[in-house]
């Protein structure tokens, strides 16, 4: 719960710190280009001017300061049109087309939609001018689209981030679950063979004791126990089983350690209910699914175990009349800790769902649940073709 905690709290972090480098960069780049806006503005303001001077220029005026700063306009597109708005000239527009001047105008068009035309007056008559219509320079439009650009890089850090934190939390937990489960099989391993040889004798000095096979059968419970744990970790041995008898034996198992206030009925599929998988580990994971409808139930209710297949799969749905599962943790149910028992370390439908899905590649997910009503469980496991 630590682990996860602290994992949702540097998401957290992340997420908070991106937003906030977002809005500033956003926000200082603004003013930045509205502040280059203005000094392109004034720029042109001060080309427009050398324009009129140089078309109300007589023989004694000096022409070298207003061709200068006509030349040195090599960042700014511009189109100069006259009253009517047909292109007189252009500079720094890229034509290709030999209707240059048609061209032209039309980027005038444009030009004059994103900032107003700059007049000027060449003579005594209200239609003796010129307009200079002018567009963004690249650098002012880089830098306009620059804060998306940064935003997109801090984003793809931060999902980057996060995956890597949530890689990191997976290896973590494979490393909890395997070093647990080796651990247990291995302190269950000695007892249980003292068990067995123990057993063994008894069974040679009161050969006609009803009680030893049972104590037998418990033996070999504990066994198979420890041979479950024994394979977390490592890739277990699949192999085709029929699973509707698999959950015939996984019902005789539940009906023996159950009270008879615990009702559980079976609809299953006798045909092609074939399946490649571990059959230990399978049986493990319907036998946590009733263990925990048992606890929903308070230990009175019915479970009910449906099976069908459709033509590439075999789906089997575990119902409870238990006390059902709040909608806010329908998506936690599968995370290792979470639990709403007292007693119990929330590892059971963790199990059961690293067993189904990274061992058999199948799915586990809860179908629905209703309070008060109980859950349904449904397991999804590829099927065998014959």
């Amino acid at each position: 719960m630590y682990w996860t905690d602290r994992i949702r709290q540097v998401k957290i972090a992340l997420v908070a710190t991106a937003v906030v480098i977002a809005a500033a960069s956003l926000v200082s780049s603004h003013f930045l280009v509205k502040d280059l806006e203005q000094e392109e503005r004034n720029r042109m303001e001060i080309w427009a001017e050398a324009m009129h001077s140089l078309n109300t220029a007589t023989e004694d005026t000096d022409l070298n300061l207003v061709l200068k700063v006509l030349e040195q306009n090599n960042t700014i597109p511009v189109v100069v049109t006259d009253a009517k708005g047909t292109a007189q000239i252009y500079r720094n527009v890229d034509i290709t087309s030999e209707d240059s001047l048609a061209i032209a105008t039309s980027k005038a068009r444009i030009y004059a939609k994103k900032h107003s035309p700059i007049k000027v007056q060449i003579g005594d008559r209200r239609t003796d001018y010129l307009l200079v219509c002018y567009d963004d320079s690249m650098l002012l439009t880089r830098l306009a689209y620059y804060p998306y650009v940064q935003l997109g890089i801090v984003l793809i850090f931060v999902v980057i981030a996060i995956f890597a934190l949530l890689t990191s939390k997976k290896a973590e937990q494979n490393k909890v679950w395997v070093g647990l489960s080796k651990e247990t099989a291995h302190q269950l391993g000695t007892p249980i063979s003292s068990l067995m040889a123990w057993t063994e004798i008894l069974r040679e000095q009161y050969p006609n004791d009803e009680l030893i096979p049972e104590m037998d059968k418990d033996v070999k419970r504990l066994q198979l126990i420890a041979d479950r744990f024994s394979k977390i970790g490592s890739a277990p041995e699949r192999k085709e089983i029929d699973l509707t008898t698999l959950l015939e034996r996984v019902v005789e198992y539940m009906n023996r350690r159950t009270s008879e206030k615990v009702l559980i009925t079976t609809e299953l599929d006798k045909d092609k209910t074939t399946v490649y998988a571990n059959a230990q580990l399978l049986e493990w994971v319907f036998e946590n699914l009733c263990k925990n409808a048992v606890d929903a139930m308070g230990g009175e209710g019915s479970i009910h175990i449906k099976t069908h297949s459709t033509p590439s799969s075999v789906v089997t749905d575990v119902k409870d009349t238990g006390k059902g599962i709040e909608h806010k943790n329908i998506q936690n149910v599968f995370r290792p800790g979470f639990t709403t028992k007292k007693r119990g370390w929330g590892l059971g439908l963790s199990l059961a769902k690293r067993i189904v899905e990274e061992y058999h590649k199948g799915k586990i997910f809860v179908l629905n649940s209703e309070i008060g009503k109980g859950t349904t469980f449904r397991i999804i496991l590829k099927g065998v073709t014959s």
